[in-house]
């Protein structure tokens, strides 16, 4: 099974393609750092907007570093939040329009959960339940059991 996701939760457009839950086949990352060098900080609005314009290069480079077409993506999965209002509408209007105009499958992904779950691709071996858990991301610091 092969992955399309799609993760713009706060400054930084991603998509990667992850092939049987487990191993990334390709991660495609447009920072938006240098953009907001002079402010200090994100400014939203214009997180938003640097979005739309990396949006589909990025997916375009990372279906080709995975080195499969459209038609070969079996699920699409999207950031949900928590995150930048605009940035998360940025990704999930993407994310919904693919899906449709692909006839592909669609689930949101939270993205502290996402964080978190993202150690366990290339593992190993599967993880162990239960366990206790820190994702410290921002402003968006919790404990998962």
């Amino acid at each position: 099974m092969n992955v399309l996701g799609i993760e713009t939760s706060c400054d930084e457009t991603s998509a990667a393609i992850v092939a049987d839950g487990m191993h990334v086949r390709s991660c495609v990352i447009a920072s938006s750092r240098d953009a907001f060098s002079l402010s200090g900080g994100v400014i939203p609005e214009q997180a938003a907007r640097e979005q739309i314009r990396s949006m589909q290069p990025v997916i375009d480079q990372a279906l080709a570093q995975a080195a499969i077409p459209s038609r070969d993506v079996d699920l699409i999965a999207v950031t949900r939040g928590p995150g930048l209002l605009g940035s998360l509408l940025v990704g999930s209007v993407t994310a919904r329009t693919l899906a449709t105009l692909w006839k592909k499958p669609l689930i949101g992904v939270h993205h502290t959960l996402g964080h978190l779950s993202s150690t366990w691709l290339s593992a190993p071996e599967p993880p162990q339940f239960p366990m206790l858990t820190l994702s410290a991301s921002g402003g968006h610091t919790e404990l998962w059991l």
